[in-house]
């Protein structure tokens, strides 16, 4: 008979519990001087929104986009003069700035168009769904096999000269899916799908293969969470299923402005990369480029996959807080905020302090009224006046020789 005793078990060890993330294996693509897969870490990208017609406008938007942080920059290519345009963009920014890692967005019947952009970036990004125009019919109610690989015939006799350029100037593409402009006979054969997603990608991938093409980027992009998630988790089973190791690119698309948006494209995002899926990512917001760029790093800070700012650790407030916590906060992080790899713990009381934030390289933690406790990893160094807390926090990091000046 089982008893109470024999069915307790000795506490768990930390060593049982394993918290790395393990990303998933890829190959490494490159991207003008930056790497995507392969082990490197996750690379932050975005989107300008100005024409590409403006040269002056685009190579302002690009160069605010890289100087932020944001590691690979697309440029919208509609139309051959646009793609002309970037030849102009690219020796703008060698000539005032410096090189930076440009893609290329082609989207409908794009064959002359990417073909020509092609030569002035280091990727082209290719929609599946609307690559080859495929006119609908109101009276269709299926497709027939025949029609089904007529058209897949038409689309690789379309991509072919774009993947060779690509091939041997040794640049890369992405294979963009989304799922809102998935090929009509995607749609009637999978259904408006995950499924019909990934199969639009693999025909592509299939297609690049047949010509020794591999420097490929993959994503599967939804406005909606779930819909996003099952695609990537369905995509990596396939091609872990196919012996497919290409990267990720992750995003949730149209995610929307404000709170929401930054939720909502956490929500997906995060999801998949504490998986170990994702190579790459863009958080896709309706405002200004450049307020997507802290999204993705505090996404990846997060779960620990990029150490790029102060990791700041601070309890919610509560009765026993012997301070004002949330200015106090904001204190510290107005002093600290340029530094980087640091992780500082603000803590009301002593009750929940030393323990909640064991892992912190700093604490500052309310013990007395009027007096703060200052701390290096859990060891307590001095007690000060709460009016000199900040001053002798930041000659505690100068003491050990981690401050940086602003």
């Amino acid at each position: 008979m089982q008893t109470l005793e024999s069915t307790l078990k000795p506490p768990a060890t930390a060593s049982e519990f394993d918290t790395t993330i393990h990303r998933r294996k890829t190959r490494p693509v490159r991207v003008g001087s930056v790497t995507i897969g392969g082990g490197h870490p996750v690379v932050v990208q975005s989107m300008i929104n100005e024409d590409t017609l403006d040269i002056d406008g685009s190579v302002a938007g690009i160069r605010r986009l890289h100087e932020i942080g944001c590691e690979i920059v697309r440029v919208t290519v509609p139309s051959l003069a646009h793609a002309t345009a970037l030849a102009k963009i690219r020796e703008k920014l060698l000539a005032t700035y410096q090189p930076v890692p440009l893609v290329a967005d082609v989207h409908h019947n794009g064959m002359k168009i990417a073909l020509e952009v092609a030569k002035h970036v280091d990727k082209v990004r290719i929609n599946p769904g609307l690559y080859v125009f495929e006119k609908p019919k109101a009276d269709r109610s299926e497709y027939s096999q025949a029609e089904f690989d007529e058209i897949g015939e038409k689309i690789a006799e379309t991509l072919k000269p774009l993947v060779i350029s690509l091939r041997d100037q040794d640049k890369a593409m992405r294979i963009g899916v989304n799922h809102g402009s998935l090929a009509e006979r995607m749609l009637f054969t999978y259904g408006d799908t995950p499924e019909g997603m990934v199969q639009s990608a693999l025909e592509f991938i299939r297609i690049c293969e047949s010509l020794d093409f591999r420097n490929l980027v993959v994503s599967l992009k939804a406005s909606r969470v779930p819909v996003m998630v099952a695609a990537y988790r369905l995509m990596v089973k396939r091609m872990d299923e196919l012996g497919m190791d290409y990267p990720l690119h992750l995003g949730v698309t149209e995610a929307g402005d404000g709170e929401y948006g930054r939720i909502k494209s956490t929500a997906g995002i995060a999801t998949l990369l504490a998986d170990g899926i994702g190579d790459t990512i863009r958080v896709s917001l309706t405002e200004a480029p450049e307020k997507e760029i802290p999204v993705c790093y505090s996404i990846l800070q997060a779960l620990g996959l990029r150490k790029t700012m102060v990791e700041y650790v601070a309890c919610p407030s509560c009765g026993r807080t012997l301070f004002n916590l949330e200015d106090v906060l904001q204190q510290v992080r107005a002093a600290t905020k340029h530094l980087t790899g640091l992780d500082i713990a603000v803590m009301g009381c002593i009750v929940n302090g030393p323990g909640e934030m064991a892992d912190a390289d700093y604490g500052y933690v309310g013990k007395q009224a009027g007096y703060i406790a200052l701390y290096r990893g859990r060891e307590e160094i001095k007690r000060v006046p709460e009016s000199e807390g900040v001053t002798e926090l930041i000659n505690l990091i100068k003491a050990d020789g981690r401050w940086v000046e602003p």
